[in-house]
């Protein structure tokens, strides 16, 4: 049986595009916004990316940042992503959630118990972003047992080599980090340099979905329109600090960028 991530990459295969996936952090601005915001953009996004706020992130931008020093001060404790994901899929049952954050969490919560509760609350997969192949196998084989996709990370600077044994070893979605630093960095290399270093990883095995992730926005998103998906995320915790700080809703503002980027990868 197909995951749910897999089903939402083949019917975005079928309309010819991309898959938009978002990524947006779990309890900003408090839970129930949380909620709401995942609602409103599982009206564009085919795969959503929730991330577990982290007090000393090491690849999570300024944007990012500033989303999770909220949560993380309106008292977010990991049981909150899991309720937050809970509420979404009893709205949203067929859109894949990815569960994306930093070890040292994961391991203070329970290897064992993040893994049951990522699967009983509807997690489609995870990220992991500072547990790297090979040290990542014995977790990624555990999630693989309860049938949730372990996303694999991998850089322009990842070797031939490493590529292939990676790529061997990995489930059916992959994550390509377009650029050399953190997320939200302008795009200092062009589209079509970003496109030769994904399509020589995609090569590998064309069978499986390699996403582009780190510095897309509304106005560099059409030009990477050949990859599997892309991943925006950024620009919409943005875009939420801009709402609060506004005192509007978030939600409008966003589901003006949302038809914006799926418009400009149709």
């Amino acid at each position: 049986m197909n995951s749910e991530i897999q089903l939402a990459f083949e019917n975005c295969r079928k309309e010819g595009r991309p898959a938009l996936i978002t990524y947006t952090v779990a309890s900003d601005p408090n839970k129930e916004k949380s909620i709401e915001i995942l609602k409103s953009l599982a009206k564009q996004a085919d795969i959503l990316e929730l991330g577990f706020p982290h007090s000393t992130p090491i690849g999570d931008g300024g944007q990012i940042q500033t989303c999770s020093h909220r949560a993380i001060k309106n008292g977010f404790k990991m049981k909150d992503a899991f309720q937050i994901i809970k509420s979404f899929k009893k709205f949203e049952k067929s859109k894949p959630v990815i569960l994306m954050g930093y070890y040292n969490m994961i391991f203070q919560y329970g290897e064992e118990k993040f893994i049951k509760d990522c699967k009983k609350n509807g997690v489609s997969g995870i990220i992991c972003v500072d547990l790297p192949w090979p040290e990542n196998k014995k977790f990624a084989k555990k999630c693989k047992k309860k049938s949730i996709v372990f996303v694999q990370l991998l850089s322009p600077t990842t070797t031939k080599e490493r590529v292939k044994k990676i790529i061997r070893d990995s489930d059916h979605m992959n994550y390509f980090i377009s650029i050399l630093g953190t997320t939200g960095s302008k795009l200092k290399v062009s589209p079509k340099k970003i496109l030769a270093n994904y399509n020589r990883i995609k090569k590998t095995n064309a069978k499986k979905n390699l996403v582009i992730g780190f510095g897309i926005t509304d106005k560099t998103i059409s030009a990477l329109k050949p990859a599997d998906g892309l991943v925006v995320g950024s620009l919409l915790c943005k875009t939420i600090t801009n709402s609060l700080r506004k005192r509007q809703n978030p939600v409008t503002k966003l589901n003006q960028i949302m038809y914006n980027l799926k418009n400009k990868i149709l």
